[in-house]
């Protein structure tokens, strides 16, 4: 069965910039399951940027589904997936620069220290998968420290056409295969949206995809309606009861 992971990062994102109690990602995880999400992705990040510590036990907490927990390898982060202990962690770089994540984990640049995370992680329980991306010397290390997943970076694959996009998915189909071969489950994501999510879903043994901007962004117009006309009620409900 392919499973959906919903991130639910940017409901964070708009609550972030007034600093207040909404909207909700507890209740944008609620909504997602109800929707038919399999997983709810949420990125903690070092700068705290949109999901703060209380969202990630507050929606651990919440919701029946797996929780996947992106993270970074840093010992702070490491130690509160150890504490929050989520079903999976999915081990992502990350650049404070950065408007959101640009690529795959350095597993061969930087391998002792995510290795410590890594099993730091498995000793506490956790599901390990890494991010990366489509380059078989970083599959094949992930393998040979033990991870249990790869979540393969689409973002090339989501910024091209064409040409050029036949040959990302050329691409991601046999780094997809060489997870698999490794004994690894293989998961998806960044940059899928309702255009061009088909052909990566139909990888063979792909098991979860995890998308969170283009559902948000859709999620603005197709639920925009129902809370205008939900605020129009309020309103006339006023005017009605005016003496």
């Amino acid at each position: 069965m392919l499973e959906l992971g919903i991130n639910i990062d940017h409901v964070a994102t708009v609550r972030e910039a007034r600093k207040t109690y909404e909207p909700s990602v507890v209740e944008a995880a609620l909504a997602s399951i109800r929707g038919g999400a399999d997983c709810i992705t949420i990125h903690l990040r070092e700068d705290r940027r949109h999901i703060q510590d209380l969202d990630a036990y507050a929606v651990r907490d919440a919701i029946s589904t797996k929780l996947n927990f992106e993270m970074s390898i840093e010992r702070e982060i490491v130690d509160i997936a150890c504490d929050l202990l989520p079903p999976q962690a999915t081990l992502v770089p990350e650049k404070r620069e950065e408007v959101t994540t640009e690529g795959g984990l350095n597993v061969t640049g930087q391998r002792q220290r995510i290795e410590t995370a890594v099993k730091q992680l498995q000793d506490a329980g956790i599901v390990v998968s890494l991010f990366l991306d489509p380059e078989s010397s970083q599959i094949e290390a992930a393998a040979e420290m033990g991870c249990q997943a790869v979540e393969l970076h689409t973002g090339q694959y989501a910024l091209t056409n064409g040409d050029a996009q036949v040959q990302c998915l050329n691409e991601l189909t046999a780094a997809g295969k060489l997870i698999v071969d490794c004994g690894m489950k293989l998961h998806a994501g960044h940059g899928l949206n309702y255009e061009n999510v088909t052909p990566v879903a139909q990888i063979d043994q792909m098991i979860e995809l995890n998308i969170g901007h283009s559902i948000i962004s859709r999620a603005i117009f197709t639920g925009l309606e129902q809370a205008v006309r939900e605020m129009k009620q309020l309103l006339t409900n006023v005017e009605s009861n005016k003496p």
